[in-house]
């Protein structure tokens, strides 16, 4: 089953869920329907159950939206997934490869995009928008079918469905605890303005949720730490606080005040996470040399370096390592990214393996 939708986030508190097409193969055709989930007298009960039996192949292009979506607002699980863009980097394609493109590419098709550039939520539809809903889907299955012939002639299916698995517990929703602990420099704050960024974080999104607007249109990050920080106490003292909008101080600055004076009444919330160390001043070649062993790794194997480690997960390991620490949580050291290269990145930082140019080429030996 191919699975699409449309939505809308500019200007509103949550993603709203707008269109889902569903195209399922009937008789060597391709069958396209077309749902409007704002009609309440649509049911999505049943396609919702298909969606969480684990027996029927789910195929979406960058699902990643689409999954968290769905989850949230048909209350369902989408298991079995096969997402057409993860699946095309483990095949020697382009990493965050468009469906456009990857259509072109594997397929000879163009799509039209009249209607890509759309308001999904205002109603009546127009045919022309119908039109190019349904070919979001039309041609997954073929797209599908192209990508898993190259990745099962490369041995590489499987570690395509393990990375597609993981996007099935994606999810949109906004978990309060989550919010205030990725707010910037949130560590660094003491326990008593940390109760007063904890309070503001409850405020803002309350309000954005009950006007439906976005949360940073409130009252952004940066600003909102600031406000927990100093706890100004007086109009004045607001005023000199860089980040406020200022129709917000406006309508909003005695709201603030009392946020602010209830957050420090709250009990202070001390900061029990672990801090990371500072990077070493040895640290930036080690981790050049990590990464060309990377992206030597990746390229033989015809991998999208994306797919496999960032510069985080680099210095993370490389911190472990140096400090004699349990190997960091972080994906190069699990899964078949550990089969392809974690277990030897880790021996080069042990000094079990070296680096040396050989043909303008990077060649990786045992020590």
């Amino acid at each position: 089953m191919g699975i699409d939708t449309e939505f809308m986030g500019e200007g509103r508190y949550r993603t709203l869920l707008c269109l889902v097409q569903v195209s399922v193969p009937v008789d060597g055709e391709v069958r396209v329907d077309v749902i409007d989930p704002l009609d309440e007298s649509v049911d999505p009960s049943p396609l919702a159950e298909v969606l969480a039996d684990p027996e029927v192949e789910v195929i979406m292009h960058a699902a990643r939206q689409d999954v968290a979506l769905l989850r949230r607002v048909w209350r369902t699980e989408v298991t079995n997934l096969f997402d057409t863009q993860v699946a095309a980097g483990f095949a020697g394609l382009r990493a965050q490869a468009g469906y456009e493109s990857l259509l072109s590419e594997l397929l000879g098709v163009r799509l039209p995009k009249t209607a890509s550039y759309t308001k999904w939520d205002r109603r009546p539809l127009s045919p022309e928008q119908i039109a190019y809903a349904r070919e979001d889907v039309l041609h997954l299955f073929d797209l599908a079918d192209a990508i898993q012939q190259r990745l099962r002639a490369s041995g590489r299916l499987e570690w395509a469905r393990e990375e597609c698995r993981a996007l099935e517990r994606v999810s949109d929703e906004r978990e309060l605890d989550q919010v205030f602990e990725r707010l910037p420099r949130i560590a660094s704050l003491d326990p008593r303005s940390r109760a007063v960024a904890r309070e503001l974080v409850e405020w803002r999104e309350s309000l954005a949720a009950t006007q439906d607007r976005p949360v940073q249109s409130v009252l952004a990050d940066a600003a909102l730490v600031e406000l927990a920080k100093r706890k100004p106490d007086s109009r004045r003292a607001l005023e000199n606080i860089r980040g406020i909008n200022p129709g917000n101080l406006r309508r909003r600055g005695d709201d603030l005040l009392e946020v602010i004076a209830r957050g420090r009444d709250r009990e202070p919330i001390p900061f029990s996470g672990e801090r990371r160390p500072a990077p070493h001043p040895g640290d930036p070649p080690l981790i050049a040399m990590c990464e060309a062993l990377v992206r030597t790794r990746v390229a033989e194997a015809e991998l999208a370096y994306e797919l496999v480690a960032s510069r985080a997960d680099l210095q993370a390991i490389l911190t472990a390592v140096r400090n004699g620490d349990e190997e960091p949580d972080v994906r190069t050291l699990t899964g078949w990214r550990r089969e392809l290269v974690g277990e030897e990145l880790l021996a080069l930082l042990r000094g079990e393996r070296s680096l040396a140019v050989e043909d303008l080429s990077v060649r990786i030996t045992e020590r």
